[in-house]
């Protein structure tokens, strides 16, 4: 009897050491995934990993570096303003002669400005857009540890917009554009009760929430469960930005949301699926528009398909300018 005795203490030990070291296997895993999606600078394993939307043929890689370049050396004032929390927020602000419209653009998740704009900028500049280049925040050289996936920078964008609004003597009608998490940022914002000058958005291949992006990059790209770390991970993310990854999405603002949307994707994007455009697409409430690029990748929707995107993009002016 004693002799089990100590087999079943030394048995329960090696369990209870088991279930501890599952317990911290666990927590790193959940760190490492907050710390990729949320931290200012990557972790270090990801530091030499392209992003996975670069992914593209070389030749298009080099006109887009030559097109982003282009943007960044052009002659847009630099602007600072300040977030609600006091961070320090940076755009670059071209301002069109005979503008006839306003375009705020977010750019995406570790991505810059140039880079996510370079390609459409000529367009809105030749066709009497002013431009405010927001760079959002914990990235580049807007303030902030942290991004948030659109759940804080809708209240960025939101400045960005009074900021705009401020240069006028006269309301322009202005149009919020957004690329990835950028996209989610603009549809977000929509939440808000916005000025009667907004007119529209333009959403090119946004998620749904910060949970659901997470998933299917977790799920689809590691030999991790998501959901078996949802709880840690979704702890660690409400410390870092006082949100939980499921606390406001993109669908909560859709309901709310009465300005026009166009919904933008292209059908092989394995980064952030279609499906999640077309959930978006059908909870908006709003008047709305769908253009679908067949055999686009993740933001690349414009240089597949540069003359349906002109078009369409043009049409959507025309069609709520004065609303």
């Amino acid at each position: 009897m004693k002799k089990y005795a100590k087999w079943a203490l030394l048995g329960s030990g090696f369990i209870s050491a088991a279930i501890g070291g599952v317990a911290v296997a666990s927590r790193k895993v959940s760190q490492f995934v907050v710390d990729v999606a949320l931290n200012r600078d990557a972790p270090k394993q990801m530091r030499n990993r392209k992003p996975h939307r670069t992914i593209v043929p070389k030749e298009m890689a080099e006109k887009l570096e030559q097109l982003s370049n282009k943007l960044k050396n052009s002659d847009c004032e630099t602007v600072t303003i300040q977030g609600n929390d006091g961070e320090k927020l940076v755009g670059h602000w071209h301002h069109q002669e005979g503008d006839v419209r306003v375009v705020i653009a977010m750019h995406g998740w570790r991505s810059s400005w140039s880079k996510d704009f370079g390609a459409i900028a000529d367009f809105w500049h030749e066709n009497g857009c002013s431009v405010l280049y927001a760079e959002q925040r914990g990235q580049n050289n807007s303030g902030g540890e942290y991004m948030g996936f659109g759940m804080i920078e809708r209240y960025d964008c939101l400045k960005w917009l009074q900021w705009v609004n401020a240069q006028f003597e006269n309301p322009m009608p202005v149009y919020l554009a957004g690329i990835s998490m950028g996209a989610s940022t603009v549809l977000m914002t929509s939440g808000f009760a916005l000025p009667e000058n907004v007119c529209g958005i333009m959403a090119d291949c946004g998620f749904t929430s910060a949970h659901a992006i997470w998933k299917h990059v977790v799920d689809g790209t590691t030999h991790f469960s998501y959901d078996f770390h949802k709880k840690l991970v979704e702890n660690i993310c409400r410390k870092r930005i006082q949100m939980g990854a499921e606390d406001y999405t993109t669908l909560d603002a859709m309901k709310e949301n009465k300005v026009p949307v166009l919904f933008i994707h292209g059908t092989e994007d394995t980064f952030v699926p279609i499906a999640m455009t077309y959930e978006n697409y059908k909870a908006c409430t709003a008047p709305k528009r769908l253009f679908v690029v067949p055999g686009a990748t993740h933001a690349m929707s414009y240089m597949v398909d540069q003359k349906g995107y002109e078009d369409t993009v043009k049409s959507f002016w025309q069609e709520f300018d004065k609303r």
